[in-house]
């Protein structure tokens, strides 16, 4: 979960993370056991970093980076395309016909929206901020993906200040069901 470094390594860590477990979902054979609890794992990631995105870093672009409030909206606009091919993925057994689509559509959109990030957010960014900022933004999202939610919620604010007063609490039910249910664990 936690990488150190500023916000851009720290959010480039969490992109090679779910890179890899992307590629570990599509090694396993069709009728493997594990492909669930892989799609589980991928979910829980990609929703604590989309969330801890959403609560700090898009801020800041708001508030640093020329146009910022246009990209803001932008990388907004492509949480939201995420969060509902998870929150269609959730529900769905990892033998079921539609699995393989819903995945392939969820790495697709995953993956525009990495590149979309690491080539044109993230240097806009780096010259926007100073250092000190941008380490400062990197310990916001460590802390914020300690009490993110670990599930895909489409309904709740993307923005400050509701989804920071949300945020926690749903994270704390999430995590409660998951430490129910065992999801997540290996």
């Amino acid at each position: 979960m936690g990488h150190g470094g500023n916000v851009i390594e720290e959010l480039i860590a969490d992109h090679r993370e779910v890179d890899e477990l992307f590629d570990k979902l599509d090694a396993q054979p069709a009728d493997a056991k594990q492909r669930r609890k892989l799609a589980d794992q991928l979910t829980i990631e990609l929703v604590r970093h989309c969330v801890a995105e959403e609560m700090h870093l898009y801020p800041a672009v708001r508030e640093h980076v020329p146009d910022g409030g246009t990209i803001a909206d932008g990388e907004l606009a492509d949480h939201a395309k995420v969060e509902e091919h998870l929150k269609d993925l959730e529900g769905v057994d990892a033998d079921d016909e539609h699995f393989d689509h819903l995945v392939a559509a969820l790495k697709l959109e995953v993956t525009d929206h990495v590149n979309d990030e690491e080539r044109r957010l993230f240097p806009l960014l780096a010259i926007a901020c100073t250092p000190q900022d941008l380490d400062e933004l990197g310990e916001k999202i460590r802390t914020a993906k300690k009490t993110a939610p670990t599930r895909p919620h489409p309904s709740t604010p993307d923005t400050p200040p509701g989804n920071k007063l949300l945020g926690p609490g749903t994270g704390l039910v999430d995590r409660a069901r998951d430490l129910l249910t065992g999801r997540g664990k290996d």
